[in-house]
């Protein structure tokens, strides 16, 4: 009897699981919106008052600021002994995943913990070439990318505006002659792309750019790059160019990323649909070379809030396959949280190759310096 109430309790919770698998499929898209979409309208004096780029506390990385998490480096890492001659602007990405308002204020304090998560998982790889600046932003909401609505378009025009205006600030703080580093990620890329197609391309400053790290959003290589100014990235010891990844697991389902970007035109104008998507090899530093797990100099298993993280290295390898992603293998372990559907490790997209991203930097600032 009791061997058969057992059975019954297994054979209700697999029925309850599949059914809850079911759901998820079916319903997706409308849970997401459900669990993260603003269902209030946008107002931009709910995000507070605009950061103002002259003053320190208005940055998360900045050279003058005593307590900055792009400094940071993993137990074992050492710190460059050469001269730094590039200036880095990073912009984190979305940090922001209430209902309350479609931006974050500065003082927002889930904002804040996240861009110090990504000061040190992101921004950090980095600072072998250079001194980081990095402006708070009043974020947009996760929901923003949930929805088609003129108040998600008005919440990431409200993000741009901050992100626009600092590029400004650290134009105007570093000589004028400074070589320059660019890097985002996910909502910090879509920011950069704009800027690079309003303020880069066709500008004395394309000439500046070491490389752009464009991460964690698809880019057409026909309806996005020709409008940034610079061409993709093609070899390691190409430098003035353009990088980008999505790095998915297997079995990979991308539907989330590729519903947007076949429902959407590119900076030039034109469907995006139907278009290659660039994805450049975090450890090979070029498109078409795939790598085994030996060439991962170093990935950050994450740990708390990062500051513990441990730099393993040959555990993940990484190829572009012809639709655009990077595929990892199978999920890699240590990188259990936060794994977005569809085996999508868009979370982790610097973690899993912090160690080669910060060597491949280094390697394109030679580059570009010797020329």
């Amino acid at each position: 009897m009791l061997a058969r109430r057992f059975l019954y309790i297994i054979a209700g919770l697999i029925v309850l699981t599949l059914a809850a698998g079911i759901g998820w499929n079916l319903f997706q898209d409308q849970l997401l919106r459900l669990a993260f979409v603003p269902s209030v309208r946008f107002d931009a004096n709910g995000a507070g008052p605009p950061p103002d780029y002259a003053s320190a506390g208005s940055w998360l990385s900045r050279p003058d600021l005593p307590d900055d998490p792009s400094r940071w480096l993993p137990p074992g890492e050492t710190r460059s002994s050469v001269r730094r001659d590039v200036a880095v602007f990073y912009v984190a990405p979305t940090t922001y995943y209430g209902k309350a308002g479609w931006n974050a204020g500065l003082d927002n304090e889930e904002s804040r913990k996240w861009q110090r998560v990504f000061g040190w998982s992101e921004a950090s790889a980095f600072n072998r070439v250079g001194a980081v600046w990095a402006p708070r932003y009043r974020s947009a909401a996760l929901g923003a990318f949930l929805s088609n609505g003129p108040d998600a378009a008005k919440a990431l025009d409200l993000a741009y505006s901050d992100v626009s205006r600092a590029f400004d600030a650290f134009l105007a703080q570093i000589p004028a002659s400074r070589p320059i580093l660019i890097a985002g990620h996910s909502q910090g890329t879509v920011h950069l792309m704009r800027l690079m197609q309003d303020k880069v391309a066709g500008t004395p400053i394309a000439q500046r750019i070491v490389a752009a790290y464009l991460v964690g959003w698809p880019i057409s290589t026909t309806a996005d790059i020709p409008a940034l100014g610079l061409p993709a990235c093609g070899d390691p010891r190409q430098a003035n160019c353009i990088l980008s990844w999505q790095s998915f697991a297997e079995p990979a389902e991308p539907r989330t990323i590729t519903d947007i970007y076949n429902a959407s035109a590119g900076l030039n104008g034109q469907p995006r649909r139907g278009t290659p998507m660039l994805c450049v090899n975090p450890l090979t530093g070029a498109p078409a070379t795939a790598a085994l797990p030996a060439a991962n100099l170093g990935s950050l298993v994450p740990s708390g809030d990062f500051l513990g993280a441990e730099l393993r290295p040959g555990a993940i390898a990484a190829r572009c396959d012809p639709s655009g992603l990077l595929l990892i293998g199978g999920p890699p372990k240590g990188f259990d949280s936060y794994v977005m559907p569809g085996n999508n490790y868009h979370v982790f997209d610097y973690a899993l190759f912090w160690a080669n991203i910060r060597a491949d930097a280094e390697a394109r600032a030679k580059a570009f310096l010797s020329r």
